[in-house]
């Protein structure tokens, strides 16, 4: 007979009541720890997990008031609200089984015992606890998807020779478990590519899980990421489950993982090659299997050439590359996206008559568009919520004709280029970080990054 995979403690004064329980129990359940003192309880809740716990309800010579057992039954459930505990008296004294059963015990025996009776109430009890678990992993799955899950859905669209190559890409490794690698400038649609390789993936009927790398500090990493025990610091104040554990089975999306520290790229390149976490505070080994796509604006192998991203990560997250390529070498696309995005908010403010000029495509076409896409689609939301005439003209887009006309930089190093890209965001919202930030699609945390990386000053 196979036997439950479960951690039952027997906790009695009595070295035969432990030796007969070891006798009885063993031969059902994989792993049986006996112990005769229950001073020894908190040790032993620190340092492992019970599913059942069987304890006696007197220890002192002579006692048979169950004082001591309810002492120590308070004192477990108040350490583990949701422990299995099975009370265990030569005394069936049903007021005292009562009392038991109102402060959290899940049963109570009467020893001597019939060794199928201790059996089933175990299994009983047992069955509970995976059920409690089960429930309280799919609340915490369920709080965790609610704010993970709420963005639209978008759509890629394209017809220029540079997404052709893109849509194949997409198509060939789709169907596959490779990890993918997902490169390109702010705002060029990296998370709307990984979107389409999970759809298109046999794990589309799954979640797709995205976590923003450059926005979670590092004494958060682990939490955010692997999840936390209760109590496992200040603020713990409930189990959670990490984006790992959220991703089981789906697709785990990580943005921006170029910003991570040396640490910090360590912890998550052992939690990808052993495809198992372990939560903050606690000691199981949790299996997860989730499919992972990275994307990045960084280039990775001049960070490995520093000695800033880990070659071994870099090997594990790029199976297959996919490099998107700016909005400004895609120009036959932008009067699409502008289209596209028209639809999208005249209907979101109810703007419905709302038409774009030829004129003011050809303008939208010729803009070099730093942001990318992203930069498009706020540029077409401003202009549909402040038109007054049904049809869109050049001079509703207030786009910065600073960069419009200054043509292309000197420089072709990207990080002149991005630093320079940051610069003429913040003079424009007149050193207000937050406002540059969102207008180049960064958050506040990885502009105040870059910032100073190129040591801009405001």
């Amino acid at each position: 007979m196979k036997k439950v995979p479960a951690h039952i403690l027997v906790i009695d004064d009595d070295p035969d009541v432990l030796h007969t329980a070891r006798i009885v129990l063993k031969p059902h359940f994989s792993n049986i720890t006996v112990e005769s003192s229950p001073e020894q309880i908190n040790y032993l809740l620190n340092h492992n997990h019970y599913d059942v716990i069987l304890l006696d309800m007197n220890y002192t010579t002579g006692a048979t008031s169950g004082k001591e057992g309810l002492f120590w039954l308070k004192n477990v459930i108040n350490k583990n609200p949701g422990q299995q505990v099975i009370m265990m008296t030569a005394y069936g004294d049903i007021k005292l089984a009562v009392e038991a059963m109102k402060i959290g015990a899940a049963d109570f025996v009467v020893k001597p015992w019939e060794n199928e009776k201790l059996q089933a109430t175990v299994y009983a009890a047992y069955n509970h606890h995976q059920s409690r678990q089960e429930v309280e992993l799919l609340k915490s799955k369920n709080s965790g998807l609610t704010q993970l899950l709420g963005g639209e859905e978008a759509e890629i669209i394209g017809r220029s020779e540079a997404m052709r190559k893109i849509f194949v890409t997409i198509d060939k490794v789709a169907g596959t478990e490779a990890n993918i690698l997902i490169l390109g400038d702010n705002g060029t649609g990296k998370e709307m590519v990984a979107r389409a390789l999970h759809n298109k993936s046999p794990r589309n009927d799954k979640v797709f899980i995205k976590v923003d790398l450059g926005s979670i500090s590092e004494n958060l990493f682990e939490s955010e990421l692997f999840g936390h025990k209760k109590g496992a610091f200040t603020d713990a104040r409930e189990d959670r489950t990490g984006r790992f554990e959220l991703a089981d089975q789906g697709t785990l999306f990580l943005d921006e993982i170029g910003n991570l520290s040396l640490p910090m790229q360590a912890k998550l390149l052992t939690a990808i090659q052993h495809k198992e976490i372990v939560r903050v505070g606690g000691n199981e080994s949790i299996p997860v299997d989730c499919r992972i796509i990275a994307a990045t604006n960084s280039n990775l192998n001049q960070l490995v050439a520093a000695g800033k991203f880990r070659e071994d990560l870099l090997y594990r997250i790029n199976t297959v590359e996919v490099h998107l390529p700016r909005l400004s070498e895609r120009e036959e696309d932008i009067p699409l996206l502008a289209e596209h995005f028209l639809q999208v908010y005249s209907q979101k403010y109810r703007k419905n008559n709302l038409t774009i000029s030829k004129k003011a495509l050809d303008f939208l076409s010729s803009f070099s568009w730093p942001g990318n896409i992203r930069e498009l689609q706020h540029a077409i939301e401003r202009a549909v919520i402040m038109a007054d005439d049904s049809i869109l003209q050049p001079t509703d887009f207030l786009l910065n004709e600073k960069v419009q006309t200054s043509g292309p930089p000197d420089s072709v190093n990207m990080d002149e280029v991005e630093k320079m890209t940051i610069e003429k965001a913040i003079v424009k919202n007149k050193g207000n970080i937050s406002k540059a930030a969102k207008e180049l699609g960064l958050g506040r945390t990885t502009i105040y990054r870059k910032m100073d990386k190129y040591g801009i000053r405001y």
